[in-house]
């Protein structure tokens, strides 16, 4: 299939998704269909059969979103979005070789090389075929990363789901009702893992709930090992007006934490404890703040797995939107692909509210919801009713057209658009494949178009193994990228310290490690708190505290010329190395609280004594006493220096930390003088680039609907003016028509009459020549007329066609000078002022370590410094 070369469709802002499609003709047209990305901010909706080119338009549209740089988390329930990453701008058939079935090269009778080849030229030519090559595809690969996340499992890139269930953020926690509703959905996705159904009258739900609300109350996150002690030993002695024994007896709560416990302890679930954690920022961007295509691949997943992430994904997408600031730009796509059994049109699995919630109120904050299915019987078309584009392909049978319709007429219901249900259900009677009905309320008409070609090569299905080769190289890269440079040390420190212990490690942890070690006396002045373990310590082995300096302090950083005027509170650790050591400071790893718990803490029991196993620390607490640990791990403590034992060397260290603070502690800043915008401090390079990529996007968006708007009239009275010329045309060219069917009448009738007639030059005859005389000449007047009407039909359409190239020019300067993937940003470090460091505490802290039988270590709380190098 050949066609003429599109016009140009690379402008940003709008998505190419391939040509109309003219129904008379059943053909493909020249004229590409593009779709307005701010279109998507009132979602879509893609239903088809298999074999309608369902899948190869939802890629598309997720490739042109990642060259207009808007990222995306794309769930793939059955492993086809992978193909994304199959991008070769080469297009070299070594590049297919890799991926090509090998039993479909056995069935054409091909070896693989020749399959390849074969593969390799159809997709060049029909790429080039919708006016594509590798160069756009070299753009695509430039302009967003792609990664695919295998949540319990290690196949992908791992997301961390059941390690803690964190406190939602301010703008979350203030609002009561969106509260409630991350509670009740992240406990009835950890009820759908356990089997358990989550009925709100049931009491497991409630008490789940609320311990969860309980700890995020106070600003503390639950890890797992921690919910199974709070569901046996809740914080609390009632719910509601019962006592909790008469709500949930003992014997039932230890059920439900020994059903937790085995979740906790299943080996087909370790993979849910490691990898990154669910961090909807993260995903859709970069640590550079490049923009991402997030692939969440859930075909390994059983049911209750795959309702659980996904409630749990949901959730975590609610929280994030609703801490975004208003714009009417597309910021970010959420894709979902067969939405089987997650949004249904009668049940209500945890997944459908917050999914409803999300059609209703994701617009605000440019976030766009796609969602694709092959049956229309799955979908709640009551709630679907919030989607302004509907891509509709090739339907099975009579059935699903008529709920199509009906969803339709729903939709355009709400939005106050027309909507010709007769006309919608004749076409798509006779939709071929790759062809479907768009219908946006945003425009006067439904179109039909061809999809384009996709850039990525669609093989089907990835399976794990192709996926750890996919993701071999960027599983490191990413994780490392993932962590700060405080992060990075806390593995570092982690992966250091079992080969210390086992071999040279200091000689004080190495005779902790045999038994020696009691608690010291310290002197009244040394300040001392306890570092509760994020994890416990596990049977085996000994629980080992090991001295650290903790510093809190204040720094203030003053540019005046620059309005900048921040105070900024740092957090510091030291290892305590021995007499006349210099302690080495470094910045507690972030996202890393550590709380000075107050000294008259006490945890009280259900009994209202004092019960301090009921009501442990959270981890990163600093308490005035040890945590409990049970008799399972003895605990024992290194040796303080003896240095720390004299006031003066305080005195000292505050010196030191204070000249170190000034010297190494840097408040780093990025601006952007394309977009007169700075970052915030606290926020790393690629947050900031990734917000100044927003605010291009929308003041591109702005300036050309601007530019539109001041055009408008000029091109409207242009378009008037070539209508008028066309009409004209028409016009001067029947009258032409009638002039010369006339004169050819009055010509036949002048010979005839001369030929037949008894008289060869009668009266008749002689003035009927004179009339064909007069009509020719009229008829060539006419002629002249038509050839005038003509060139002001030329002359309209070539002054139409200077606007709209002026136009065209003038939105093309704008995208180049709000390219988001262009944007300079100037790095600013300032210094703080030297007069206004304040050391606010400077305390020993105990830091837990676990020593093993064999005397290999490993701290219970990652963030701890890493040792003196």
């Amino acid at each position: 299939m050949t066609h003429a070369p599109p016009p140009d469709f690379e402008k940003l802002g709008v998505f190419y998704l391939g040509r109309r499609w003219d129904p008379a003709t059943s053909a493909v047209t020249a004229e590409p269909y593009l779709y307005d990305s701010k279109d998507l901010t009132t979602h879509a909706v893609c239903v088809g059969m298999t074999g309608s080119g369902k899948t190869g338009l939802c890629v598309s549209l997720l490739e042109e979103a990642a060259i207009d740089g808007i990222p995306a988390i794309a769930i793939d329930p059955k492993g086809d979005l992978g193909n994304l990453l199959l991008t070769f701008p080469d297009l070299a058939p070594g590049d297919f070789e890799p991926w090509i079935d090998p039993a479909e090269a056995r069935r054409r009778g091909l070896d693989p090389a020749a399959y390849a080849a074969q593969v390799a030229t159809l997709w060049r030519e029909g790429l080039a075929a919708w006016g594509q090559d590798g160069a756009r595809i070299a753009r695509l690969r430039a302009a967003a990363g792609v990664a695919i996340y295998t949540p319990g499992s290690t196949a992908g890139l791992p997301l961390r789901l059941l390690r803690s269930f964190t406190p939602p953020p301010p703008e979350l926690s203030s609002d009561r009702e969106a509260l409630a509703e991350r509670i009740e959905g992240t406990v009835a996705g950890l009820l759908a893992l356990l089997g358990i159904e989550s009925d709100p009258l049931r009491p497991e739900p409630i008490l789940l709930a609320k311990i969860v609300e309980h700890a995020w109350s106070a600003g503390r996150a639950l890890d797992l090992p921690s919910l199974i002690r709070e569901i046996q030993t809740p914080p609390f002695s009632t719910v509601g007006v019962f006592d909790l024994e008469s709500f949930l007896p003992a014997a039932r709560r230890r059920d439900l934490a020994m059903r937790c416990n085995h979740l906790l302890a299943s080996p087909s679930l370790a993979a849910w404890l490691e990898g990154e954690p669910l961090d909807i920022g993260r995903l859709l961007h970069g640590t550079d703040g490049r923009p991402r295509i997030a692939i969440v691949s859930l075909a390994h997943l059983g049911d209750g797995e795959r309702m659980f992430f996904v409630t749990t994904l949901l959730n975590e997408m609610l929280a994030w939107v609703r801490s975004q600031s208003g714009t009417s730009s597309l910021r970010a796509l959420l894709y979902m692909d067969e939405i089987f059994g997650f949004f249904p049109p009668i049940a209500a699995p945890p997944s459908k509210k917050p999914m409803l919630t999300l059609l209703k109120q994701a617009r605000a904050s440019g976030l766009g919801v796609v969602l694709a299915t092959q049956n229309p019987a799955d979908l709640d078309y009551k709630g679907l009713a919030n989607a302004g584009t509907w891509f509709l392909g090739r339907l099975q049978t009579e059935r699903d057209k008529m709920r199509v319709v009906e969803g339709l007429e729903g939709a355009a219901a709400s939005s106050g658009a027309l909507f010709e249900g007769r006309r919608v259900e004749r076409v798509l009677a006779g939709l071929p494949g790759r062809v479907f009905l768009a219908h946006n309320v945003h425009e006067d008409a439904p179109v039909l178009f061809h999809t384009r070609w996709a850039m990525s090569y669609l093989r089907g299905p990835l399976t794990r193994d192709q996926i750890q080769r996919l993701m071999a190289d960027r599983r490191g890269a990413d994780t490392a990228a993932g962590l700060s440079a405080g992060a990075e040390e806390e593995v570092a420190a982690a992966s250091r310290a079992p080969r210390a212990a086992a071999g040279a490690g200091p000689p004080a942890l190495e005779a902790a490690a045999l038994g020696a070690g009691s608690r010291p006396h310290l002197p009244p002045e040394v300040e001392e708190r306890f570092l509760a373990p994020a994890r416990a310590a596990g049977d085996g082995g000994r629980l080992v505290y090991r001295p650290r300096l903790h510093a809190r302090a204040r720094l203030h950083y003053v540019k005046a010329p620059a309005a900048i005027d921040h105070w900024e509170e740092r957090q510091m650790m030291a290892v305590l190395s021995g007499e006349g050591a210099v302690p080495e400071w470094r910045p507690v790893a972030a996202g890393v609280a550590l709380a000075l718990e107050s000294a008259t803490r006490e945890p009280v029991g259900l009994n209202g004594r004092v019960d301090a196993a009921s009501a442990p620390p959270p981890a990163g607490e600093l308490a005035p006493v040890p945590p409990q640990h049970g008799a399972a791990a003895p605990v024992v403590f290194e040796p303080v220096p003896a240095e720390a034992l004299r006031a003066r060397s305080w005195a000292g260290w505050r010196r030191q930390l204070a000249a170190e603070l000034y010297r190494d502690q840097r408040l780093v800043l990025f601006e952007c003088a394309a977009l007169r915008a700075r970052s915030q401090p606290g926020e790393s390079e690629g947050d900031f680039r990734a917000r100044a990529a927003h605010v291009a996007h929308e003041r591109r968006d702005r300036d050309v609907e601007v530019l539109r708007r001041r055009y408008a009239p000029r091109l409207a009275a242009l378009q008037e003016k070539v209508r008028r010329a066309e009409e004209r045309v028409r016009q001067e060219q029947s009258q032409l028509g009638r002039e010369r069917l006339d004169t050819a009448i009055s010509i036949g009738a002048t010979l005839a009459g001369a030929i037949f007639g008894r008289k060869l030059a009668s009266v008749g005859n002689v003035t009927r020549a004179r009339s064909t005389l007069r009509g020719a000449g009229r008829a060539s007047r006419e002629k002249g007329d038509v050839e005038r009407a003509g060139r002001g039909l030329e002359a309209a359409r070539d002054e139409l066609a200077r606007l709209e190239s002026d136009l065209l020019r003038d939105v093309a300067g704008i995208e180049r000078g709000l390219d988001p993937g262009a944007l300079r940003l100037e790095r600013m470090e300032l210094a703080p002022r030297k007069s206004d460091i304040v050391v606010e505490s400077l305390t020993l802290v105990w830091s837990p370590w676990r020593v093993g039988l064999s005397g290999i270590a490993e701290p219970l709380f990652e963030a701890d410094a890493a040792p003196a190098r």
